[in-house]
């Protein structure tokens, strides 16, 4: 049994793709911070780590095997949920805002309730590390709306041409899965390959998510950090979710 690396400011991150998980007993764990050290958030996504954990535990970095994924052509739009897209096209009070209040989506996220979920992930201190994120362009937002309100919505990340899915919420019935498709139509029309999704869940591949190897989506994370001058301009509105019908 190995030890978990313990980081501090200027610690770099082991990396996945070469070492195996310090400790078999907890699959995935690659390091511990005491905090989110500043920059460590964005070097973490550029190594396949994302930070995963509660409120009074430290910080616990994760790189799991097998890695939940979804290429954007493989987006489950049934027919039920074209009928949801038509709709929403033509109510002329609903709208799709990229961008717009990152801190309301992070903590509509946050306060959601979930099935199966007691609490949150997304202490105080990953709202503030990820809204830095916003403020350099590498962290993003999809908020679907009815007239004023926001009714669903979610947050990524994005590096190169590989984006990281981090958290949907609903306030009305499909209002996360239009967001999604959304971002998945985004996604093609950008030539972008995969949306990491993390880890498995039965919900996630509802939506078309499948497991890949560990190894397997840190070398096309390289592939897309070798693509990171393209250019990738984050807006558009609802009229993208045409690409489904």
């Amino acid at each position: 049994m190995g030890t978990i690396h313990w980081l501090g400011a200027n610690d770099p991150f082991p990396n996945p793709l070469y070492q195996e998980d310090p400790d078999p007993t907890v699959p995935g764990l690659i390091a511990v911070s005491e905090r989110i050290y500043p920059g460590q958030l964005a070097a973490a996504y550029q190594s396949g780590i994302f930070p995963w954990y509660s409120d009074n535990q430290p910080v616990l970095w994760w790189s799991p095997n097998p890695r939940m994924v979804l290429k954007p052509a493989d987006f489950e739009c049934h027919h039920s949920f074209k009928k949801t897209i038509r709709q929403f096209l033509l109510d002329p009070h609903s709208n799709i805002i990229v961008d717009g209040d990152f801190g309301a989506i992070v903590r509509a996220c946050a306060t959601s309730t979930r099935k199966d979920q007691d609490g949150t992930w997304i202490t105080h201190e990953i709202m503030d590390s990820y809204t830095a994120l916003f403020e350099q362009g590498r962290a993003h937002c999809i908020a679907i709306t009815q007239g004023q309100q926001i009714i669903g919505g979610l947050y990524c990340v994005s590096f190169g041409t590989m984006v990281f899915g981090e958290s949907m919420f609903s306030r009305q019935p499909d209002a996360s899965k239009l967001a999604l498709a959304a971002l998945c139509a985004f996604c093609l029309q950008q030539g972008i390959g995969m949306i990491d999704c993390q880890q498995e869940t039965s919900h996630l591949s509802s939506l078309g998510a499948k497991p890949i190897a560990r190894v397997d989506f840190l070398e096309a994370l390289q592939v897309a950090q070798n693509q990171s001058t393209i250019e990738i301009l984050w807006k558009f509105d609802k009229a993208i979710l045409r690409h489904w019908l």
